[in-house]
């Protein structure tokens, strides 16, 4: 039998935490680029969850970072290549690579993304279930 741990993290609220998911948060917990996240609270009661994830990605431009949802992730990747002409006198900061991911709850989906001054701000929703709607077409059989 499979146990479910519990663990508080605000990537995983929702989740039930297997061995695969505890797996993967140790996988991508070496801290670059830091991150916050944010519980964004707008208007009415019914406007749904909205969620800001913000990485400090300074030194990356916009075509050195890709913001893609696969499946139930969320993931986040930046390239940066060395500059083989620069002459360093001292070098602390390196053109480092990264992949962040965070796992997505059911119907949560990235409403946009933007860079601004060394921050890429990532914001998420996830509808209000009594909000969504749909209708169903009735067709007359034979």
């Amino acid at each position: 039998m499979r146990r479910t741990k519990s663990i508080t993290t605000p990537l995983l609220l929702g989740f039930d935490i297997t061995d695969a998911v505890l797996s993967q948060l140790a996988r991508a917990s070496d801290g670059y680029p830091p991150y916050n996240i944010e519980l964004i609270r707008r208007g009415g009661e019914h406007d749904g969850d909205r969620l800001r994830i913000t990485l400090a990605v300074a030194g990356f431009a916009e075509g050195d970072l890709d913001v893609t949802v696969e499946g139930n992730q969320l993931i986040i990747r930046g390239r940066q290549s060395e500059r083989p002409d620069a002459d360093y006198l001292f070098r602390g900061i390196a053109a480092r690579n990264f992949q962040r991911s965070f796992l997505l709850t059911d119907g949560m989906d990235v409403s946009r993304a933007a860079l601004r001054n060394g921050l890429l701000v990532v914001e998420l929703i996830r509808p209000d279930p009594q909000q969504v709607v749909r209708k169903i077409n009735i067709s007359a059989s034979d």
